[in-house]
């Protein structure tokens, strides 16, 4: 057979439903394979929306998303997609056709070091020089690409793609994931536990990655103790746990920080760094720190652990939860839950237009049931997500917060969509991080997705302004025009809608849920909000 078939046998063999991407000349004997396979190509219109796709698919599956694109350009727009699932830690293989072999050590059409661009991004690459070699490097790419997780990377030219080989897909194993710990941390884990008298979890995204959600919250309810989750670590602990003190993210004023500053001992469960630096929360390297993560700590100044738990989660957490004996919970806690919960509750009848992002925050939240999905673009609107949206169970809130890209939202709607068709699922983005891919609202469409985009609209880089506006007084170079983006909608048949009064918000988002397709709501935004909540931060208000 040829390299290519081989090639998709091989990717069969590893379960892949998807591939996410756009043809090139030097893919061409790929995708004919591909065209009498069950997996389905689904066809994009840029190849970051492959890998942001792709991305999404590992975060929600549990298996690497797949994207591919051709040589030079097209592996270069798929780059940005690949290393925010590198950074997010989300498992994904890409694949990037190349020119033939011959043409590597010459100038040549379209070609670049793509292999090496990606090995920079990726936790693996490899490209393919025989066809033989193909079984083996597909194995190793999904396996490595599970494990760390994050992104691998594979080459495949394509005169390899057309060489005959004799090689078959290998066995393919599935291996317990249950490595434990060792018992002397968990005793030196729970005797500084049992000395705190404030201590706090930290949860990350690390948690819903291996699936102990349930774990983490049988060990809260056992030991008693407050949990602050970062903004990836959303629905770890329902927010409706009484438990649940809030999302950490923001700044080192906001009340998060408060309860964090008043923390002896931190339980740092599944928690990246990569989301929000312990500087921001550790900052003299005083607090005891307990690491319960599936690999060893990231060291640096304020991330010294006393102790590490290193193995799955939810073997460590459910040895954590037999040992632990119930604390006190400081009733501080609950006075940093309640200042969190009063800041979105006080704007829910905000008639104010145009609308205060709390208001529009609290709308979505009673549109969507306890397993629909929000998803998050990147821009001001993040952080109001990040800090204030309940998110009621794993993997219901969904944003890039370690690239941090704009632009991941569209792409991120959409693969929710594929993965979940039964839950609703609704895409916040700002007017500059939507236009970003725009063009794949056909992609939407042509898919059949029910997708709601709601667009912040306030005419500019509103994060960037919000920066700079508190760090200078002032801003520049972050304004610009909007399209008509219900005739932009209705151009690529979506049904397009601007809110004119902030009353008429809930109504729309509502029928536009039930009726489904793709809508986009264009609904414009006070961002002077920003700068008020800032004032109030900078009061460093402590609801302690």
């Amino acid at each position: 057979m040829k390299g290519s078939e081989l090639f998709v046998k091989c990717l069969e063999n590893e379960g892949v439903k998807y591939i996410f991407g756009i043809p090139g000349e030097e893919t061409l004997d790929l995708m004919e394979s591909l065209s009498r396979s069950d997996i389905e190509f689904i066809v994009v219109r840029h190849e970051q929306t492959a890998a942001f796709m792709a991305d999404v698919c590992g975060r929600l599956t549990g298996r690497p998303g797949v994207c591919l694109s051709t040589l030079g350009p097209g592996a270069t727009n798929l780059m940005t997609g690949v290393a925010d699932a590198h950074l997010d830690r989300a498992p994904l293989v890409a694949i990037t056709g190349q020119g033939s072999l011959d043409r590597a050590y010459k100038e040549s059409h379209q070609f670049l070091d793509v292999a090496g661009m990606f090995s920079r991004i990726t936790s693996w690459n490899a490209t393919v020089t025989a066809a033989n070699q193909i079984p083996e490097l597909i194995g190793k790419a999904f396996d490595i690409a599970t494990d760390v997780p994050g992104a691998a990377h594979i080459e495949l030219p394509e005169d390899v793609s057309a060489q005959e080989t004799d090689a078959l897909p290998l066995e393919k194993k599935e291996y317990s994931h249950s490595c434990s710990f060792d018992e002397k941390e968990l005793h030196k884990a729970i005797e500084l536990i049992s000395g705190a008298t404030r201590p706090l979890i930290i949860a990350g995204n690390g948690v819903i990655r291996e699936n102990a959600s349930p774990e983490l919250e049988q060990f809260v309810e056992a030991a008693n103790i407050g949990v602050v989750t970062t903004f990836m670590g959303k629905g770890t602990v329902p927010a409706d746990n009484a438990h649940f003190i809030g999302s950490m993210g923001m700044s080192e004023q906001d009340y998060i920080i408060c309860g964090l500053d008043a923390a002896d001992v931190v339980i740092a469960v599944g928690f990246d760094s990569v989301e929000y630096s312990p500087d921001h929360w550790n900052m003299d390297g005083s607090k005891s720190i307990i690491h319960v993560q599936n690999r060893h700590p990231e060291i640096e100044a304020s991330y010294i652990p006393e102790c590490a738990l290193l193995g799955t989660l939810k073997t460590t957490l459910r040895a954590m939860t037999s040992a632990v004996t119930p604390q006190e919970f400081p009733e501080h806690y609950k006075n940093i839950k309640n200042s969190m919960e009063d800041e979105l509750l006080r704007y829910k009848d905000d008639p104010a237009f145009p609308v205060k992002p709390q208001r529009i925050l609290w709308e979505v939240r009673q549109k969507l049931d306890r397993e629909d999905i929000l998803v998050s673009d990147v821009g001001a609107h993040k952080l109001w997500i990040g800090r204030l949206y309940p998110a009621l169970a794993p993997n219901t809130v969904l944003m890039s917060n370690g690239l941090a890209s704009m632009g991941f939202g569209l792409p991120a709607g959409i693969s929710a969509c594929l993965m979940h068709p039964e839950k609703k699922v609704v895409t916040i983005a700002g007017d500059a991080g939507i236009l970003m891919n725009i063009q794949d609202l056909e992609t939407a469409v042509r898919l059949g997705c029910d997708l709601v985009i709601v667009i912040f609209d306030d005419a500019s880089y509103g994060l960037i302004e919000w920066e700079s506006n508190q760090k200078f007084g002032d801003s520049f170079g972050t304004s610009f025009k909007n399209p008509d983006f219900v005739g932009l909608a209705n151009s690529f048949g979506a049904k397009g809608i601007r809110i004119s009064t902030t009353d008429e918000l809930g109504d729309v988002l509502g029928s536009a849920l039930k009726e489904g397709g793709v809508w986009l709501i264009d609904v414009p935004v006070d961002y002077s909000e920003n700068m008020k909540l800032t004032t109030i931060l900078e009061g460093k208000y402590c609801p302690v």
